[in-house]
């Protein structure tokens, strides 16, 4: 077959933008690595995801797309590929642009969650600096609404006062220019869940667990831009995940059952990481939703998706070309 690849190229500091501004988009190692699993079988084009996507859609034809462009601008971005795709009428791998643009949002995300009765940490969206924060239940946790890499999510995120609540939220406004999510931190073990498949094919890769003591010490418990960019890099990788995760069944088929209610609620498709920590009693609780999942392919960069998929007995190269083959599958091609 014919694919096409869409991508969005890392571009490396600018200008009048935060340091993390890129962090969602693949590096060429990345995309390089993703076209050379897709041409092990098939004709590959790739396709940068810029002003000139569309025409070079037409141009070039492809049968069906790997889609892992995560979009450039405004808190839809991660549809604007799909919809073009859709517009066009050619097939894509993942979600459609409804859910891309719903899992990105995180609080219209946690209130279809809340809607199926998918436990979800407690949260307020806050609009505007001079909004009333009413959610007092400390620490909290403050994030961008529409982001995703842990871009803004840096170690101060955790905060612990009605004051570092303010300052934070402030920051997130003026900085991200978009609202904050205000959400309530759970301290339990954190994991993140690969699935794969689409209605009776769906399946849980491998759960990883995020073992947050072998971080820095005097750090906060949560998966930062820090944690998952600058402490832990592929040239001094910390051994921060495990996988399988070590834990029983009960609680094994607790968090697969979350995580399936998660994506099924969600509507995605072919695939999606999804995030999910346990409360004070032990019970998982979604944190987000991921239907673009970071594919970085080696081992040592302590990517979530492909580690899971190692785990299960799938190289790279098998695990990207199987998100394709459920993808075609989907369309009968």
């Amino acid at each position: 077959m014919r694919v096409g690849l869409t991508y969005n190229l890392k571009k490396g500091v600018k200008d009048g933008l935060t340091n993390d501004w890129d962090a969602e988009w693949d590096t060429e190692e990345t995309i390089d690595a993703v076209r050379s699993a897709l041409s092990a079988q098939h004709d590959v084009v790739p396709l940068e995801a810029d002003e000139n996507v569309v025409e070079n859609l037409k141009g070039s034809k492809p049968d069906i797309v790997f889609n892992i462009a995560e979009g450039r601008d405004g808190p839809n971005r991660e549809s604007h590929v799909p919809a073009m795709l859709e517009m066009l009428g050619i097939p894509y791998t993942g979600s459609d642009p409804m859910t891309l643009s719903l899992c990105l949002d995180k609080g219209r995300a946690k209130e279809i969650l809340s809607f199926y009765k998918v436990s979800t940490p407690r949260f307020q969206v806050v609009s505007s600096i001079s909004e009333r924060i009413k959610l007092k239940i400390f620490p909290l946790i403050v994030k961008p609404l529409h982001e995703g890499s842990s871009k803004g999510v840096k170690n101060d995120a955790l905060v612990f006062s009605p004051s570092e609540l303010k300052k934070k939220v402030e920051k997130i406004i003026v900085q991200y220019h978009q609202p904050a999510l205000v959400e309530e931190y759970l301290n339990g073990r954190e994991f993140t869940v690969a699935v794969m498949g689409n209605n009776g094919d769906t399946r849980v890769l491998p759960i990883v667990e995020i073992k947050f003591d072998n971080l820095p010490r005097d750090i906060n418990h949560i998966y930062s831009y820090e944690a998952k960019w600058i402490w832990d890099n592929s040239k001094n990788p910390i051994d921060i995940f495990q996988c399988p995760a070590d834990i029983d069944d009960k609680l094994r088929d607790n968090i697969e059952e979350a995580a399936l209610k998660a994506y099924k609620s969600l509507r995605c498709r072919d695939w999606c990481r999804i995030d999910i920590r346990l409360d004070s009693d032990n019970e998982p609780n979604i944190l987000e939703l991921n239907p673009l999942p970071g594919v970085l392919p080696k081992p040592e960069d302590n990517s979530c998706f492909p580690k899971a998929a190692r785990t299960a007995g799938m190289s790279y190269n098998e695990m990207i070309l199987s998100v394709l083959n459920i993808a075609r599958k989907r369309y009968n091609l």
